[in-house]
Order: C-alpha cells, then structure tokens, then sequence
C-alpha cells in the first residue's frame, strides 16, 4: 500500500487524483496539502470535494504530513512545489511533479535534490502524451529541414502558464533531434511584419479557452503535404491516473529525476 500526500488537494487536478486513489486498493491518502490560510483548512477533504468523509483534514502545512506517507503528488505551481521538494527531500520522500512553468534554475534544484532521492518530473502524465514524445524525435529526424515545425496547444481559461509545459517539451525533443539549440529555434506566437520563415524556427502557439482539458497539434509542414500528430484529452483523469501510477512506481527507485518515459520502459 502506497501512502500518498496530495499537493493541490482542492483544485481541479487534486480532487480527481483524491477520488481516484480512494477507488485504488494498493494506495491510500495520506495527506491533503493546500495553500497557507486556505479558507477551507481543517475540513475533511472527502466532504470538501463531494466524496464523504475520508478522515483526512485539508493542511497547510506538509511537515507533519510527511511521516505518515511514502511520496508526495503536486499539480500547483512552481514556488510551491519548490518549498515542498526541500521537505520532502530532507526527510528522503519522493515526489511526484506535474507543475509546469518552471524557470531553468527552479529545473537545476529539482535535478541536484534527486540526487539525494527518486523524484518523478513530467510536464504531462498521460500514457499518450509520453508515447508522443518518443516518436516525435524519430518523425523529425526523417522529415529534416525540409519540414517547417509548427506547434498548437489550446487548454482551458483558468491555466496560468503559457505554453504548456508539454508543448515546451514537444519543441524541446524536436529540436534536439534536429541538433538545434531549444531556447533559440522557438517563436512564441507571431505579430506584426516578422517576415519570412526562418527554416530552424520551431512556432509555438497558445489558445485558451472555456473547458478544454488539453489539445496538443505537433505539425510538420512541406512543400505539398502535411503530417499532423494530435493528441487530445478529454477528462483530467488521463492525468490523475498516471500520477498515480507515477507515484506507486517511484516508491523504492534508486535517487535520480525520472520521467515517464522510464516508468513506461521507452
């Protein structure tokens, strides 16, 4: 049985992953983590959320919690995962990390601290999606130059970073497997007289809007064809299911920073 703590307990993201561990016969919530003076702060969080009682209070506060649990999930944002991964690592609990918008320095803290203990960090927890991510690599480097790179995600309104993490992850994979440098070959969005194309340039393009769970469009563009690599969810359990998982497979790894693609063998 896998001890879990929730980060994020009362927003979108937590409560799915709350409801589903308490249908998983091998987990078990051990704790329900909000922000400092959350107003609902002392509430059980199964009647918080509409389940009934689970006989777990929503906390602020993680130290307590940490004894009682095997790993830590966290779907908030980066300042707070980052205040979280220093407990959690001082006290050698793995995490689970599904925030994105980190900054490159806030990614080389996350790195340094799985040295000490196994943490798992995706920007996107869907079996899918991490499929995606091994094939796009492969498309590029047989399509090459000659394939314009364009990249469409679209999400709900109330999501905070742009691009999504995943998207960003997409450009990444893609760029490296045409030996360019990341930071360089993305356009963010185009406006204005920016003149032709470069060749190299890898577009990326954000659309938020009402409920959309996550839509993601990796386009390679030539001269007379297109191929399109779409991928779509349509539930947030997609995610919540693969952070289970993440979190029942990360128990007992050796320390390092894992991905998906290791949990999935690809």
């Amino acid at each position: 049985m896998v001890r879990i703590i929730v980060a994020g307990a009362a927003g979108r993201m937590g409560q799915r992953i709350i409801r589903l561990i308490q249908g998983d016969d091998s987990a078990e919530l051990a704790g329900a983590l909000e922000m400092s003076g959350h107003r609902a702060a002392g509430r059980d969080v199964g009647e918080l959320i509409g389940i009934g009682a689970v006989g777990v209070p929503l906390s602020t506060d993680l130290r307590p919690l940490l004894e009682g649990c095997d790993v830590l999930i966290d779907f908030t944002y980066p300042e707070a995962t980052l205040s979280h991964l220093c407990e959690t690592s001082a006290e050698g609990k793995s995490m689970v990390i599904g925030t994105t918008g980190f900054a490159g320095e806030d990614l080389a803290l996350i790195r340094e601290s799985s040295k000490r203990v196994a943490n798992l960090l995706a920007p996107n927890m869907s079996v899918g999606v991490n499929v995606l991510l091994q094939i796009l690599p492969e498309v590029a480097r047989a399509l090459g130059d000659d394939f314009d790179v364009e990249i469409v995600e679209a999400h709900h309104h109330f999501k905070k970073d742009a691009p999504s993490g995943t998207a960003a992850k997409f450009a990444e994979v893609i760029s490296r497997a045409l030996q360019r440098d990341p930071a360089e070959s993305m356009v963010h969005g185009r406006q204005g007289m920016v003149g032709e194309r470069a060749t190299k340039e890898i577009g990326i393009h954000a659309v938020r809007g009402g409920d959309i769970v996550g839509d993601h469009t990796v386009m390679f563009c030539g001269t007379g064809e297109r191929i399109e690599l779409t991928h779509r969810a349509s539930s947030r359990d997609t995610f919540a299911k693969g952070a289970i998982r993440a979190a029942k497979w990360i128990v007992g790894q050796k320390p390092s920073l894992y991905s998906m693609l290791d949990l999935l063998g690809l």
